[in-house]
């Protein structure tokens, strides 16, 4: 089979397209012939070595769709989808024809979706669910303030929010006019402008209920500033500085809850459940997949990689042969 390797790490250079032998699963395992795979930040960061825990040499890739080719009865030709954090840095991952992961690390791939589809959803949408659902619980009629509201994941918090009946505030560089109406929030204001101003008015003076915050010490204070009481903060990300300092008094006299998440330690099976509980949101397209910006075979696989630093809030997506 052909699949995208590296041995070391470094630039895209050190990425190669390989033929190697189609892997066997093991008991418990089950062979997935990937017929769409995306392209995530962390896949190129791990190529760079910017990524914790990776041995090699490795296949990248964390987002795959396909068909069981080997395994249980149950499941041979059966349309799967799948992701997770070990696959791509400690296990191969699906930049490649053939994947093995465990035979409860795939979950079945709504019919309304293409693979690719399908294979773009992944870590977008299980960091936002991790963060909302898990960690955070969003509640219905509640509001969730989403700071990089335009990029992938916090397209899929405004989502999400929406489909578990709460309301989003979208915090960004600037309005995004782009977007199609599905993935806009109730209401936005640029983090240029006076956030907490904003989100006063559009809360009545309340505060949010829920931080979901994909960029990190920029915003950190005046996120936390916009909590009403009992409120929740999940962080996943940092720009720029690693460090930010808040007001203790505030923070323990509001019974603040912070949250980090990190798909990174949720493995395929992990990931097999959540996209089984969002299933149901896409087929009956309450959720909607990220845009598809631009596809790309395995054999121009640097193109692509370079291409997913660029793809204007869209997903760059391998296609496999069938």
């Amino acid at each position: 089979m052909q699949a995208l390797r590296f041995e070391k790490f470094g630039d895209l250079d050190v990425l190669e397209v390989a033929e190697l032998p189609r892997p066997v699963p093991g008991p418990g395992e089950v062979l997935v012939k990937v017929q769409a795979a995306s392209i995530n930040p962390s896949d190129v960061k791990n190529i760079n070595g910017k990524m914790e825990g990776t041995t090699l040499p490795r296949t990248p890739g964390r987002d795959f769709a396909g068909y069981v080719v080997e395994g249980p009865p149950e499941l041979r030709g059966v349309d799967v989808w799948g992701a997770g954090g070990d696959i791509g840095f400690t296990r191969d991952g699906a930049h490649a024809e053939f994947i093995v992961v465990p035979e409860d690390g795939v979950s079945k791939k709504p019919a309304i979706l293409s693979f690719e589809e399908a294979a773009a959803v992944g870590v977008n949408f299980i960091a936002a669910w991790a963060g909302l659902n898990d960690s955070a619980r969003l509640g219905a009629g509640e509001t969730v303030l989403v700071t990089g509201s335009g990029g992938g994941v916090g397209t899929s918090v405004v989502q999400l929010a929406r489909w578990m009946g709460a309301r989003s505030i979208g915090v960004d560089l600037a309005k995004l006019p782009f977007l199609p109406d599905h993935l806009r929030s109730d209401f936005f204001v640029a983090s240029s402008e006076d956030v907490l101003g904003g989100v006063r008015r559009f809360t009545e003076g309340r505060g949010v209920n829920v931080v979901f915050d994909t960029v990190g010490s920029p915003l950190f204070e005046t996120n936390l500033a916009a909590l009403a009481h009992d409120g929740r903060y999940a962080l996943i990300a940092s720009v720029g500085d690693r460090r930010a300092s808040f007001d203790l008094l505030d923070f323990y006299h509001k019974r603040i809850a912070l949250f980090g998440v990190d798909t990174r330690a949720l493995d395929t099976r992990a990931c097999a459940r959540m996209l089984e509980r969002l299933r149901s949101g896409f087929e009956g397209s309450e959720l909607r997949p990220p845009r598809i910006a631009k596809t790309f075979t395995l054999a121009d696989a640097r193109a692509a990689y370079e291409a997913a630093g660029s793809a204007g809030g869209g997903k760059i997506v391998f296609t496999m042969a069938p």
